[in-house]
């Protein structure tokens, strides 16, 4: 039998694997993936999220961005 991680567990990888790059984007991820964002909640926890959301995108993602207009 394989364990499926928790909301918030997936909540995590999904911050620091630079997937999402806020904790929006992690809230549609845990939807389409067949989890309830009902359990990110809370001022602490957001912050968390948002900033490993913002510690894992690569530097050169603003950029790139930037220089593709």
């Amino acid at each position: 039998m394989t364990s499926r991680p928790t909301a918030l567990e997936r909540a995590f990888a999904l911050a620091s694997s630079g997937a999402c790059a806020s904790t929006n984007e992690i809230r549609l991820a845990l939807k389409r993936e067949g989890y309830s964002p009902d359990q990110l909640f809370g001022r602490s926890l957001i912050r968390q999220l948002a900033a490993l959301c913002a510690a894992s995108r690569r530097p050169d993602d603003d950029a790139g961005s930037a220089s593709a207009s």
